[in-house]
Protein backbone atom coordinates (compact mmCIF):
# COMPACT_ATOMS: atom_id res chain seq x y z
CA UNK A 1 0.00 0.00 0.00
CA UNK A 2 2.86 2.26 0.48
CA UNK A 3 2.85 4.86 -2.25
CA UNK A 4 6.48 6.76 -1.66
CA UNK A 5 9.60 5.31 -2.90
CA UNK A 6 12.56 6.39 -0.57
CA UNK A 7 16.05 6.52 -2.29
CA UNK A 8 17.48 4.15 0.52
CA UNK A 9 15.07 1.49 0.55
CA UNK A 10 12.79 1.73 3.67
CA UNK A 11 11.32 4.74 5.06
CA UNK A 12 13.07 6.56 7.91
CA UNK A 13 11.39 5.31 11.56
CA UNK A 14 10.51 8.78 12.31
CA UNK A 15 8.04 11.37 10.75
CA UNK A 16 9.36 14.13 7.94
CA UNK A 17 8.34 17.19 7.01
CA UNK A 18 8.48 18.58 3.60
CA UNK A 19 12.08 20.31 5.04
CA UNK A 20 13.41 16.87 5.33
CA UNK A 21 13.36 15.44 2.54
CA UNK A 22 14.21 16.08 -1.67
CA UNK A 23 13.05 14.72 -4.86
CA UNK A 24 16.15 12.37 -6.75
CA UNK A 25 16.67 13.28 -10.17
CA UNK A 26 16.22 10.32 -12.31
CA UNK A 27 16.66 9.79 -16.22
CA UNK A 28 14.10 11.75 -18.03
CA UNK A 29 12.73 11.70 -21.73
CA UNK A 30 10.88 14.83 -20.96
CA UNK A 31 12.40 17.59 -23.41
CA UNK A 32 10.22 20.68 -22.12
CA UNK A 33 8.27 21.48 -18.84
CA UNK A 34 5.40 23.20 -21.10
CA UNK A 35 5.05 19.09 -22.00
CA UNK A 36 3.74 18.66 -18.47
CA UNK A 37 0.40 17.79 -17.80
CA UNK A 38 -0.80 19.15 -14.36
CA UNK A 39 -4.46 17.97 -14.25
CA UNK A 40 -6.23 16.33 -11.40
CA UNK A 41 -7.72 12.89 -11.68
CA UNK A 42 -9.38 13.66 -8.25
CA UNK A 43 -13.02 15.00 -9.86
CA UNK A 44 -12.21 18.40 -8.29
CA UNK A 45 -11.48 19.58 -12.36
CA UNK A 46 -8.40 21.53 -11.63
CA UNK A 47 -5.59 21.64 -14.66
CA UNK A 48 -2.97 22.53 -12.47
CA UNK A 49 -3.21 21.13 -8.78
CA UNK A 50 -3.45 24.13 -6.32
CA UNK A 51 -6.24 24.77 -4.38
CA UNK A 52 -7.07 27.78 -2.44
CA UNK A 53 -7.47 27.00 1.59
CA UNK A 54 -10.82 27.90 2.99
CA UNK A 55 -9.41 31.01 5.04
CA UNK A 56 -11.83 34.04 5.27
CA UNK A 57 -8.69 35.83 4.78
CA UNK A 58 -7.55 34.38 1.58
CA UNK A 59 -10.00 32.87 -0.01
CA UNK A 60 -12.83 35.00 -1.86
CA UNK A 61 -14.78 36.11 -5.30
CA UNK A 62 -11.47 37.69 -6.55
CA UNK A 63 -9.26 35.06 -5.30
CA UNK A 64 -11.82 32.38 -6.75
CA UNK A 65 -11.79 34.15 -9.97
CA UNK A 66 -8.16 34.25 -10.87
CA UNK A 67 -6.97 31.17 -9.73
CA UNK A 68 -9.82 29.70 -11.29
CA UNK A 69 -8.42 31.18 -14.65
CA UNK A 70 -5.51 30.07 -14.15
CA UNK A 71 -6.91 26.28 -13.40
CA UNK A 72 -7.02 26.05 -9.31
CA UNK A 73 -9.62 25.95 -7.16
CA UNK A 74 -10.47 28.15 -4.28
CA UNK A 75 -12.83 26.90 -1.53
CA UNK A 76 -15.40 29.54 -0.08
CA UNK A 77 -15.22 29.64 3.84
CA UNK A 78 -17.75 27.94 6.07
CA UNK A 79 -18.24 31.45 7.70
CA UNK A 80 -19.77 33.95 5.00
CA UNK A 81 -23.32 34.18 4.70
CA UNK A 82 -25.29 31.82 2.47
CA UNK A 83 -26.50 34.25 0.34
CA UNK A 84 -23.29 35.95 0.38
CA UNK A 85 -22.09 32.80 -1.33
CA UNK A 86 -24.54 32.09 -3.85
CA UNK A 87 -24.04 36.10 -4.90
CA UNK A 88 -20.17 34.69 -5.09
CA UNK A 89 -20.61 31.51 -7.16
CA UNK A 90 -22.89 33.57 -9.44
CA UNK A 91 -20.38 36.25 -9.75
CA UNK A 92 -17.43 33.53 -10.54
CA UNK A 93 -19.43 31.51 -12.99
CA UNK A 94 -20.24 34.79 -15.05
CA UNK A 95 -16.46 36.08 -15.25
CA UNK A 96 -14.58 35.32 -18.54
CA UNK A 97 -11.77 32.44 -19.03
CA UNK A 98 -9.78 34.84 -20.85
CA UNK A 99 -10.17 38.35 -19.80
CA UNK A 100 -10.02 39.82 -16.33
CA UNK A 101 -12.78 41.75 -14.36
CA UNK A 102 -11.78 45.26 -14.79
CA UNK A 103 -11.73 47.89 -12.34
CA UNK A 104 -14.55 50.71 -13.40
CA UNK A 105 -15.02 54.44 -12.07
CA UNK A 106 -16.64 57.09 -13.93
CA UNK A 107 -14.84 60.65 -14.92
CA UNK A 108 -15.97 62.22 -12.38
CA UNK A 109 -14.80 60.01 -10.03
CA UNK A 110 -11.94 60.90 -7.98
CA UNK A 111 -8.47 60.13 -7.25
CA UNK A 112 -9.04 58.97 -4.07
CA UNK A 113 -11.70 56.18 -5.04
CA UNK A 114 -9.47 55.17 -7.78
CA UNK A 115 -6.73 55.11 -4.84
CA UNK A 116 -9.30 52.71 -3.08
CA UNK A 117 -9.96 50.44 -5.76
CA UNK A 118 -6.33 49.80 -7.47
CA UNK A 119 -5.02 47.34 -4.91
CA UNK A 120 -8.02 45.21 -5.43
CA UNK A 121 -6.27 43.89 -9.03
CA UNK A 122 -2.35 43.09 -9.73
CA UNK A 123 -2.88 44.82 -12.89
CA UNK A 124 -3.06 48.10 -11.45
CA UNK A 125 -5.57 50.14 -13.51
CA UNK A 126 -8.89 51.28 -13.50
CA UNK A 127 -10.81 51.55 -16.44
CA UNK A 128 -12.90 54.87 -17.08
CA UNK A 129 -16.25 54.77 -18.67
CA UNK A 130 -19.02 56.17 -20.13
CA UNK A 131 -22.11 54.41 -21.27
CA UNK A 132 -20.52 51.22 -20.61
CA UNK A 133 -17.62 52.25 -23.14
CA UNK A 134 -14.05 52.91 -22.42
CA UNK A 135 -12.87 56.63 -22.20
CA UNK A 136 -9.63 56.41 -20.36
CA UNK A 137 -7.18 54.23 -17.82
CA UNK A 138 -5.80 55.69 -15.01
CA UNK A 139 -2.78 53.75 -13.30
CA UNK A 140 -0.56 54.83 -10.25
CA UNK A 141 1.79 56.71 -12.20
CA UNK A 142 -1.07 59.32 -13.23
CA UNK A 143 -2.11 60.79 -9.70
CA UNK A 144 1.24 61.52 -8.14
CA UNK A 145 1.13 65.07 -8.32
CA UNK A 146 -2.56 65.56 -7.63
CA UNK A 147 -5.17 65.35 -4.72
CA UNK A 148 -7.20 62.45 -3.57
CA UNK A 149 -10.53 64.91 -4.68
CA UNK A 150 -9.50 65.56 -8.67
CA UNK A 151 -11.84 64.18 -10.81
CA UNK A 152 -10.43 61.50 -13.05
CA UNK A 153 -11.43 62.87 -16.42
CA UNK A 154 -8.36 65.25 -15.45
CA UNK A 155 -5.20 62.47 -14.82
CA UNK A 156 -6.40 59.61 -17.24
CA UNK A 157 -4.89 58.67 -20.01
CA UNK A 158 -7.27 58.75 -22.91
CA UNK A 159 -4.69 57.89 -26.03
CA UNK A 160 -6.49 53.95 -25.25
CA UNK A 161 -5.36 51.10 -26.92
CA UNK A 162 -8.26 48.67 -27.09
CA UNK A 163 -8.25 45.12 -27.98
CA UNK A 164 -11.36 43.41 -30.05
CA UNK A 165 -13.22 40.58 -28.16
CA UNK A 166 -12.19 36.98 -29.51
CA UNK A 167 -8.40 38.56 -29.92
CA UNK A 168 -5.93 35.55 -29.67
CA UNK A 169 -3.13 35.96 -26.75
CA UNK A 170 -0.64 36.15 -29.14
CA UNK A 171 -1.84 39.04 -31.51
CA UNK A 172 -2.86 40.79 -27.88
CA UNK A 173 0.33 40.37 -27.06
CA UNK A 174 1.99 41.56 -29.78
CA UNK A 175 -0.56 44.94 -30.20
CA UNK A 176 0.29 45.69 -26.72
CA UNK A 177 4.07 45.27 -26.77
CA UNK A 178 3.90 46.66 -30.56
CA UNK A 179 2.29 50.15 -28.59
CA UNK A 180 4.29 50.02 -25.60
CA UNK A 181 1.19 49.99 -23.64
CA UNK A 182 1.23 47.43 -20.94
CA UNK A 183 -2.55 46.36 -20.26
CA UNK A 184 -5.39 47.30 -22.68
CA UNK A 185 -9.59 47.22 -22.41
CA UNK A 186 -11.10 44.56 -24.64
CA UNK A 187 -14.80 45.45 -26.22
CA UNK A 188 -17.39 44.04 -28.21
CA UNK A 189 -18.48 45.01 -31.75
CA UNK A 190 -20.87 47.85 -30.11
CA UNK A 191 -17.14 48.89 -28.18
CA UNK A 192 -19.02 47.63 -24.40
CA UNK A 193 -16.25 47.02 -22.19
CA UNK A 194 -15.82 43.08 -21.70
CA UNK A 195 -12.81 43.03 -19.83
CA UNK A 196 -9.07 43.61 -19.44
CA UNK A 197 -5.79 42.00 -20.72
CA UNK A 198 -2.11 42.86 -19.83
CA UNK A 199 0.58 41.78 -21.86
CA UNK A 200 1.55 39.15 -19.10
CA UNK A 201 -2.38 37.60 -19.07
CA UNK A 202 -2.21 36.81 -22.71
CA UNK A 203 1.09 34.93 -22.11
CA UNK A 204 -0.45 32.99 -19.15
CA UNK A 205 -3.96 32.57 -21.10
CA UNK A 206 -1.57 30.51 -23.97
CA UNK A 207 0.12 28.34 -21.16
CA UNK A 208 -2.61 27.90 -18.50
CA UNK A 209 -5.84 26.10 -19.30
CA UNK A 210 -8.85 27.40 -16.97
CA UNK A 211 -10.75 24.94 -14.56
CA UNK A 212 -14.58 25.07 -15.89
CA UNK A 213 -17.93 22.59 -15.26
CA UNK A 214 -19.52 20.91 -17.89
CA UNK A 215 -21.32 24.55 -18.84
CA UNK A 216 -17.99 26.13 -19.62
CA UNK A 217 -17.96 28.45 -16.26
CA UNK A 218 -14.98 28.73 -13.93
CA UNK A 219 -15.08 26.46 -10.79
CA UNK A 220 -15.87 26.84 -7.36
CA UNK A 221 -16.21 25.25 -4.06
CA UNK A 222 -17.35 26.16 -0.80
CA UNK A 223 -17.44 25.24 3.02
CA UNK A 224 -19.16 24.29 5.49
CA UNK A 225 -18.90 23.11 8.83
CA UNK A 226 -20.01 20.18 11.50
CA UNK A 227 -22.19 22.15 13.72
CA UNK A 228 -26.06 22.91 12.91
CA UNK A 229 -28.25 21.53 10.60
CA UNK A 230 -25.64 20.06 8.39
CA UNK A 231 -27.96 18.64 5.72
CA UNK A 232 -29.64 22.27 5.10
CA UNK A 233 -26.87 23.98 4.63
CA UNK A 234 -25.29 21.38 2.18
CA UNK A 235 -28.40 21.63 0.42
CA UNK A 236 -28.30 25.28 -0.17
CA UNK A 237 -24.58 25.63 -0.61
CA UNK A 238 -25.64 22.68 -3.70
CA UNK A 239 -28.19 24.66 -5.02
CA UNK A 240 -25.67 27.61 -5.44
CA UNK A 241 -24.20 25.40 -7.82
CA UNK A 242 -20.66 25.22 -6.21
CA UNK A 243 -18.71 22.17 -8.17
CA UNK A 244 -16.71 20.98 -4.77
CA UNK A 245 -18.87 20.76 -1.05
CA UNK A 246 -16.24 20.88 1.60
CA UNK A 247 -16.77 19.48 4.58
CA UNK A 248 -14.53 21.38 7.66
CA UNK A 249 -13.54 20.38 11.04
CA UNK A 250 -9.97 21.00 12.39
CA UNK A 251 -9.96 17.54 13.69
CA UNK A 252 -11.74 15.59 11.49
CA UNK A 253 -11.87 12.26 12.95
CA UNK A 254 -14.90 12.17 15.30
CA UNK A 255 -18.16 11.25 15.31
CA UNK A 256 -19.74 14.99 14.36
CA UNK A 257 -18.11 14.64 11.26
CA UNK A 258 -18.70 11.51 10.14
CA UNK A 259 -22.21 11.81 11.05
CA UNK A 260 -21.92 14.93 9.01
CA UNK A 261 -20.42 13.16 6.32
CA UNK A 262 -23.82 10.91 5.95
CA UNK A 263 -25.89 13.48 6.27
CA UNK A 264 -24.08 14.96 3.27
CA UNK A 265 -23.86 11.94 1.47
CA UNK A 266 -27.38 11.03 1.76
CA UNK A 267 -28.60 13.98 -0.26
CA UNK A 268 -26.52 12.11 -3.24
CA UNK A 269 -24.86 15.38 -4.47
CA UNK A 270 -23.14 15.17 -8.16
CA UNK A 271 -20.10 17.11 -6.49
CA UNK A 272 -17.38 15.58 -4.92
CA UNK A 273 -17.55 15.95 -1.23
CA UNK A 274 -13.87 16.60 0.65
CA UNK A 275 -13.98 15.93 4.33
CA UNK A 276 -11.05 16.97 6.92
CA UNK A 277 -9.18 17.31 8.40
CA UNK A 278 -6.94 14.14 9.51
CA UNK A 279 -3.58 12.69 9.76
CA UNK A 280 -3.70 8.89 9.89
CA UNK A 281 -4.84 5.92 7.62
CA UNK A 282 -7.55 5.30 9.90
CA UNK A 283 -8.84 8.62 10.15
CA UNK A 284 -9.22 8.34 5.75
CA UNK A 285 -10.78 4.56 5.81
CA UNK A 286 -13.78 6.08 8.22
CA UNK A 287 -13.99 9.84 6.19
CA UNK A 288 -14.17 7.44 3.15
CA UNK A 289 -16.63 4.87 4.85
CA UNK A 290 -19.15 8.08 5.54
CA UNK A 291 -19.08 9.15 2.17
CA UNK A 292 -15.75 11.64 1.44
CA UNK A 293 -14.30 11.99 -1.84
CA UNK A 294 -11.51 13.31 -1.39
CA UNK A 295 -10.00 13.69 1.95
CA UNK A 296 -7.87 16.77 3.54
CA UNK A 297 -4.57 15.85 5.14
CA UNK A 298 -2.83 18.27 7.71
CA UNK A 299 -3.25 18.89 11.85
CA UNK A 300 -1.06 21.68 12.82
CA UNK A 301 1.06 22.66 9.66
CA UNK A 302 -0.52 25.90 8.66
CA UNK A 303 1.43 29.23 9.59
CA UNK A 304 -1.85 30.86 11.06
CA UNK A 305 -2.16 27.30 13.36
CA UNK A 306 -0.84 26.84 17.04
CA UNK A 307 -2.34 23.56 17.01
CA UNK A 308 0.79 21.67 18.17
CA UNK A 309 1.81 24.51 20.44
CA UNK A 310 -1.19 24.47 22.19
CA UNK A 311 -1.71 20.92 22.58
CA UNK A 312 1.06 18.62 21.23
CA UNK A 313 -1.20 17.43 18.84
CA UNK A 314 -0.56 16.83 14.98
CA UNK A 315 2.00 15.28 12.90
CA UNK A 316 4.70 15.94 10.80
CA UNK A 317 3.10 17.19 6.91
CA UNK A 318 4.91 14.65 4.09
CA UNK A 319 4.71 11.54 6.19
CA UNK A 320 1.06 12.01 7.22
CA UNK A 321 -0.06 12.74 3.12
CA UNK A 322 2.12 10.17 2.40
CA UNK A 323 0.70 7.56 4.92
CA UNK A 324 -3.21 9.08 4.09
CA UNK A 325 -2.29 9.12 0.41
CA UNK A 326 -1.53 5.55 0.72
CA UNK A 327 -5.06 4.15 2.50
CA UNK A 328 -7.12 6.93 -0.04
CA UNK A 329 -5.67 4.99 -3.07
CA UNK A 330 -6.00 1.66 -1.91
CA UNK A 331 -9.96 2.63 -1.09
CA UNK A 332 -10.30 4.38 -4.40
CA UNK A 333 -10.30 7.75 -3.35
CA UNK A 334 -7.59 10.62 -2.82
CA UNK A 335 -6.31 13.29 -0.65
CA UNK A 336 -5.42 16.74 -0.48
CA UNK A 337 -2.48 18.22 1.26
CA UNK A 338 -3.85 21.24 3.47
CA UNK A 339 -0.92 22.87 5.20
CA UNK A 340 2.71 23.23 5.36
CA UNK A 341 3.51 25.19 1.94
CA UNK A 342 5.74 28.11 1.71
CA UNK A 343 7.57 27.20 -1.11
CA UNK A 344 7.05 25.76 -4.80
CA UNK A 345 9.39 22.58 -3.57
CA UNK A 346 6.60 21.76 -1.15
CA UNK A 347 4.02 21.59 -3.63
CA UNK A 348 5.75 18.98 -5.22
CA UNK A 349 6.76 17.29 -2.70
CA UNK A 350 3.31 17.22 -1.31
CA UNK A 351 2.49 15.57 -5.21
CA UNK A 352 5.26 13.04 -4.77
CA UNK A 353 4.04 11.71 -1.44
CA UNK A 354 0.57 10.98 -3.37
CA UNK A 355 -1.59 14.41 -3.25
CA UNK A 356 -3.82 14.95 -5.96
CA UNK A 357 -4.22 18.86 -5.13
CA UNK A 358 -2.31 21.01 -2.78
CA UNK A 359 -4.03 23.75 -0.64
CA UNK A 360 -2.50 27.00 -0.01
CA UNK A 361 -3.42 29.43 2.68
CA UNK A 362 -1.51 32.28 4.20
CA UNK A 363 1.08 32.35 1.32
CA UNK A 364 -1.72 33.51 -0.59
CA UNK A 365 -3.31 35.82 1.57
CA UNK A 366 -0.18 38.27 1.03
CA UNK A 367 -1.69 39.07 -2.70
CA UNK A 368 -3.61 41.54 -4.32
CA UNK A 369 -6.40 39.15 -4.68
CA UNK A 370 -7.06 38.07 -1.43
CA UNK A 371 -9.93 39.70 0.27
CA UNK A 372 -8.52 42.12 3.11
CA UNK A 373 -7.26 45.87 2.41
CA UNK A 374 -3.77 46.26 1.49
CA UNK A 375 -1.87 48.47 4.34
CA UNK A 376 1.10 49.70 4.36
CA UNK A 377 4.12 49.67 7.21
CA UNK A 378 6.08 52.47 8.76
CA UNK A 379 8.82 51.63 5.95
CA UNK A 380 6.46 51.84 3.22
CA UNK A 381 5.45 48.14 2.93
CA UNK A 382 2.41 46.82 1.52
CA UNK A 383 0.94 43.82 3.97
CA UNK A 384 -2.45 42.39 4.38
CA UNK A 385 -3.55 40.94 8.16
CA UNK A 386 -4.31 37.46 7.74
CA UNK A 387 -6.03 34.90 10.50
CA UNK A 388 -6.18 31.78 11.55
CA UNK A 389 -9.73 29.56 11.14
CA UNK A 390 -9.22 28.50 14.74
CA UNK A 391 -8.22 31.98 16.29
CA UNK A 392 -10.38 34.12 18.83
CA UNK A 393 -11.22 36.19 15.96
CA UNK A 394 -12.25 33.21 13.59
CA UNK A 395 -14.36 32.11 16.43
CA UNK A 396 -16.36 35.33 16.56
CA UNK A 397 -17.10 35.62 13.45
CA UNK A 398 -18.25 32.16 13.16
CA UNK A 399 -20.37 32.69 16.61
CA UNK A 400 -22.11 35.85 15.23
CA UNK A 401 -25.59 34.88 16.01
CA UNK A 402 -25.26 33.30 19.64
CA UNK A 403 -25.23 35.44 22.70
CA UNK A 404 -22.42 37.85 24.11
CA UNK A 405 -22.00 35.16 26.69
CA UNK A 406 -21.33 32.33 24.84
CA UNK A 407 -19.41 33.95 22.30
CA UNK A 408 -17.11 35.23 25.05
CA UNK A 409 -16.95 32.00 26.37
CA UNK A 410 -15.50 30.17 23.27
CA UNK A 411 -13.19 32.98 22.68
CA UNK A 412 -11.16 32.43 25.93
CA UNK A 413 -9.79 29.57 24.01
CA UNK A 414 -7.82 29.15 20.56
CA UNK A 415 -5.60 27.44 18.24
CA UNK A 416 -4.61 29.90 15.81
CA UNK A 417 -2.99 33.50 15.22
CA UNK A 418 -5.52 36.14 15.40
CA UNK A 419 -3.39 39.17 13.56
CA UNK A 420 -0.66 38.57 11.57
CA UNK A 421 0.81 40.79 8.64
CA UNK A 422 1.14 38.90 5.08
CA UNK A 423 3.69 41.01 3.28
CA UNK A 424 3.15 41.35 -0.01
CA UNK A 425 6.07 40.45 -2.78
CA UNK A 426 6.85 43.31 -4.59
CA UNK A 427 8.19 41.13 -7.67
CA UNK A 428 5.16 38.73 -6.89
CA UNK A 429 2.46 40.91 -5.63
CA UNK A 430 -0.30 39.39 -7.49
CA UNK A 431 -1.72 35.36 -6.80
CA UNK A 432 -1.23 34.47 -10.43
CA UNK A 433 2.70 35.67 -9.95
CA UNK A 434 2.84 33.09 -6.83
CA UNK A 435 1.08 30.54 -9.25
CA UNK A 436 3.52 31.36 -12.26
CA UNK A 437 6.36 30.06 -9.30
CA UNK A 438 4.28 27.05 -8.36
CA UNK A 439 3.85 25.61 -11.62
CA UNK A 440 7.16 26.31 -12.98
CA UNK A 441 8.66 24.44 -9.81
CA UNK A 442 6.09 20.99 -10.42
CA UNK A 443 6.77 21.32 -13.85
CA UNK A 444 10.42 21.07 -13.39
CA UNK A 445 10.38 18.83 -10.88
CA UNK A 446 8.26 16.50 -13.16
CA UNK A 447 11.29 17.00 -15.64
CA UNK A 448 13.37 15.78 -13.06
CA UNK A 449 11.45 12.82 -12.14
CA UNK A 450 11.21 11.93 -16.19
CA UNK A 451 6.97 12.18 -15.64
CA UNK A 452 4.45 14.18 -17.53
CA UNK A 453 1.49 13.75 -15.86
CA UNK A 454 0.90 13.75 -12.38
CA UNK A 455 -0.01 10.71 -12.05
CA UNK A 456 3.89 9.67 -13.56
CA UNK A 457 5.57 11.93 -11.03
CA UNK A 458 3.85 9.98 -8.11
CA UNK A 459 4.77 6.74 -9.76
CA UNK A 460 8.44 7.96 -10.98
CA UNK A 461 8.84 10.41 -7.47
CA UNK A 462 12.45 8.82 -5.74
CA UNK A 463 12.68 10.68 -2.60
CA UNK A 464 15.40 11.29 -0.01
CA UNK A 465 15.53 12.18 3.07
CA UNK A 466 18.30 15.16 3.96
CA UNK A 467 19.08 16.69 7.47
CA UNK A 468 19.38 20.73 8.28
CA UNK A 469 22.58 21.51 6.92
CA UNK A 470 21.44 19.74 3.34
CA UNK A 471 17.90 21.83 3.43
CA UNK A 472 19.83 24.79 4.07
CA UNK A 473 22.41 24.13 1.16
CA UNK A 474 19.96 23.89 -1.10
CA UNK A 475 18.83 27.68 -0.59
CA UNK A 476 19.74 30.29 -3.35
CA UNK A 477 22.11 33.46 -1.54
CA UNK A 478 20.55 36.74 -2.39
CA UNK A 479 23.59 38.95 -1.26
CA UNK A 480 27.69 37.91 -0.86
CA UNK A 481 28.70 35.96 2.08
Amino acid sequence: MEVVRFQLGDPPDHDLTYSDVFLVPNRSTVGSRLDVDLAAADGSGTTIPVVVANMTAVAGRRMAETVARRGGLAVIPQDIPADVVADVVSWVKARHLVYDTPVTLAPTSTVGEALALLPKRSHGAVIIVRDDRPVGVVTEADYGAVDRFTQLHEVMSDELLTLPEGVSPREAFDRLHGSRHRLAPVVDAEGRLLGILTRTAALRSAIYQPAVDDRGQLRVAAAIGINGDVTSKAAALLATGVDLIVIDAAHGHQEKMLAALRAVAGLAPAVPIVAGNVVTREGVRDLVDAGADIVKVGVGPGAMCTTRMMTGVGRPQFSAVADCAAQARALGRHVWADGGIRHPRDVALALAAGASNVMIGSWFAGTYESPGDVQRDADGRLYKVSFGMASSRAVQLRTAEETPFDRARKGLFEEGVSTSRMYLDPQRPGVEDLIDAIVAGVRSASSYVGARTLAEFRERAVVGVQSVAGYDEGMALHVSW
